[in-house]
């Protein structure tokens, strides 16, 4: 009985895992479309996460249990010697650890700026690809808290499968007569792999963030302090930058009236506590590979039915789509801690 019910319970932590790497498809479609309306993906972006700012604040100021967390992230930042630290047994952060938001508002900012011209799928491709060829560098240097990775050769192998994909995804783009619109699309491309190549840094630290909030707590403690920690340093980046291109450009167009429109930053929350709540379930690993299923199919069924305005689905984007699940895979695969 306690098997069938782990095997249940490991089945749906896995359904939620793919239902969230489809909200994020969805949150890609949302703040792409808010930024194609008001002609400003920068301003869509900060729109974003002000949204996911104005639900954790609120949480922060009424839960006593997380103002401890934040209070222990508080105290971490006054060790100036993280590994000294560590072997002291009382944990500690570097300012730069804090700085995973940045990272995150980049992604938010390229959803805004390219998905309306190259779609949900080209941009999810170009995304984990990034992400995954990233993760070997991050995992090697031992960025995140569970220590450094061996650089194995599945993990190469995945990476460089990862790269030809985004080749692959962006061939028909590439293709044009127009050699001008072929180096936009490049550059539309490029973005989101930067975009995923950094997402990668940005779970590495906020996993950091989280683990010293959480302690020595329950393996769900310490993912909403991580979250607002993502959301401050993420929404004063985009405030900085936002500020001097208004200056420059100008107002954006009128923002529109549409609700649905405002929930790319609601949905980056809701996505942070459903994967705290089924990691202890899955493992990190199968939760990983679910969120990138439910990425990839979320964004090619979003292209297929509902497609934005300058996008089009093709077989090389088909295709695309599924060497980088075949990459991420080869990247899973088991390999050995690399000692530091």
């Amino acid at each position: 009985m306690t098997v069938t019910m782990s095997r249940r319970a490991r089945g749906a932590g896995t359904a939620v895992a793919v239902g969230i790497g489809v909200g994020m498809a969805v949150q890609a479609r949302i703040n792409g479309e808010l930024g194609r309306r008001i002609d400003d993906g920068l301003v869509a972006a900060l729109l974003s996460f002000l949204g996911g700012l104005v639900l954790l604040i609120p949480v922060a100021a009424t839960l006593p249990q997380m103002r401890v967390e934040l209070r222990r992230v508080r105290v971490a930042l006054r060790r100036r010697n993280t590994r000294a630290g560590e072997r002291l047994g009382s944990p500690a952060l570097r300012p730069y650890q804090l700085l995973g938001g940045v990272f995150g508002a980049f992604l938010v900012t390229c959803q805004g700026l390219t998905v309306d011209a190259i779609g949900v799928a080209v941009f999810t491709v170009a995304v984990v690809a990034g992400h995954a060829a990233s993760s070997l560098l991050v995992d090697w240097a031992g960025v995140g808290p569970g220590g450094p990775r061996a650089l194995t050769l599945p993990r190469a192998v995945g990476a460089a499968l990862a790269l030809a994909a985004v080749v692959l995804a962006m061939s028909d783009r590439m293709g044009m007569s127009d050699q001008r619109g072929a180096l936009q699309a490049l550059w539309l491309v490029v973005l989101p792999a930067l975009a995923g190549a950094g997402t990668a840094w940005q779970q590495a630290v906020n996993g950091r963030v989280g683990a010293v909030a959480r302690a020595e707590g329950h393996p769900l403690a310490g993912m909403l302090p991580a979250a607002l920690v993502n959301f401050v340093v993420g929404t004063l980046a985009l405030t900085g930058v936002a500020v001097v291109e208004l200056a420059i450009r100008g107002l954006p167009d009128p923002l529109p009236a549409q609700p649905w429109l405002y929930l790319g930053g609601p949905l980056g929350v809701l996505f942070v506590g459903a994967a705290a709540a089924i990691v202890p379930i899955t493992g990190v690993l199968l939760l990983g590979l679910g969120n990138v299923a439910g990425q990839l199919v979320g964004a090619l069924l979003l292209d297929l039915f509902v497609p934005a305005g300058g996008s089009h689905l093709t077989v090389t984007t088909l295709l695309g789509t599924a060497i980088t699940l075949l990459a991420v895979t080869v990247i899973s695969m088991p390999g050995r801690r690399r000692r530091p």
